[in-house]
């Protein structure tokens, strides 16, 4: 049997707890707990909004008047860069500067808390020990369903008092895309370590960032990945900051989260036109998510389908026209 450090141990057992808690009476949720910012109601009230959609909108419509005042971080970039390292360090350090923040990582792979996510979570030892609230998102595998479960997910921890909110997300692509939009504050992450750190420069998360931050800055080639990015991303309109860190050297930390925790301020002062960006489009998905749900239920039972996929399927009619057909026949 592996003997895991006593710092480890702690996480897995606050992990195994926070399972417990949200697995029993999943729908017996007291708000008060909620409130008070309590490990099990936090736990409990997340599984909901991910698994029950009728008992989320129950919720959500409960606590959703005391939401949208705490600044969202989206860290991002290449897998390998050390980002949950630098979110332990970097979360201890906000603490220290007075707020209370909580880590959402995003786990792109399985619902099931384990694996590379269990991985980072032990990683976050010392940002759990000093209370900050550590919980992994599935994204289950589908454009829009990582903010659908985000957006609600930072609303629960705000309704428990959270300030600001750390997403981790793994690895560049749709999900990056996602979290910027998303978040107050977009860090993006490289690590000189990692072979296509350029080819991720030049891959489009230039466009979405405002700090670019080079990890693991104690290992050779730092300096000059530090410059490459500077090149390539540029000065714009947005002031964007560039920083190095090392949580091995424990450099460049406290600098990084006092630059957020200025930043938090600067963003607060424009936070009212960024929210309804979000929630415009935020109404919209759920509107479309809803029509999406309500036309394939009809589609299931609907008889003009079958024949029209017969008569595809025969060459009768081309798919588009067909298509064309059924939806007239969908919304007449």
């Amino acid at each position: 049997m592996v003997n895991l450090p006593h710092q480890s141990s702690t996480v897995l057992l606050r992990l195994q707890q926070d399972f417990i808690a949200a697995s029993k009476n999943q729908h017996v949720l007291d708000i008060s707990d909620l409130k008070k910012g309590k490990r099990g109601a936090i736990a409990k009230a997340i599984s909901i909004v991910e698994n029950d959609p009728i008992e989320a909108r129950k919720l959500l419509k409960k606590i959703y008047k005391e939401t949208g005042n705490a600044s969202i971080i989206g860290i991002t970039g290449p897998a390998g860069a050390g980002k949950s390292s630098l979110i332990n360090k970097t979360s201890v350090a906000l603490k220290k500067l007075r707020t209370k923040p909580a880590v959402l990582a995003i786990d792109p792979t399985s619902h099931v808390t384990g694996g590379a996510i269990l991985g980072d979570r032990v990683r976050m030892t010392e940002s759990t020990d000093s209370g900050t609230y550590i919980r992994s998102i599935a994204s289950r595998g589908a454009t829009g369903a990582v903010s659908r479960s985000l957006r609600n997910s930072i609303r629960i921890l705000e309704y428990a008092g959270f300030n600001p909110i750390i997403i981790e997300s793994v690895g560049a692509g749709q999900t990056e895309v996602e979290i910027s939009n998303i978040a107050d504050i977009t860090v993006v992450v490289f690590n000189p370590n990692t072979g296509d750190s350029i080819q991720t420069i030049k891959a489009g998360l230039t466009e979405i960032g405002d700090i670019y931050l080079v990890n693991k800055s104690d290992l050779d080639g730092a300096n000059q990945l530090f410059d490459a990015v500077r090149e390539y991303v540029g000065s714009t309109e947005k002031n964007i900051i560039f920083l190095k860190t090392s949580v091995k050297k424990n450099t460049g930390i406290s600098e990084f989260a006092k630059t957020l925790k200025d930043m938090m301020s600067i963003k607060n002062k424009n936070k009212k036109e960024k929210d309804m960006l979000r929630l415009e489009n935020e109404l919209k998905d759920l509107i479309l998510n809803n029509m999406s749900e309500k036309i394939e239920l009809m589609l299931e039972s609907d008889k003009t389908f079958s024949k029209y996929l017969k008569q595809i399927q025969s060459k009768k009619m081309d798919p588009f026209e067909a298509a064309d057909k059924i939806t007239k026949s969908l919304i007449k």
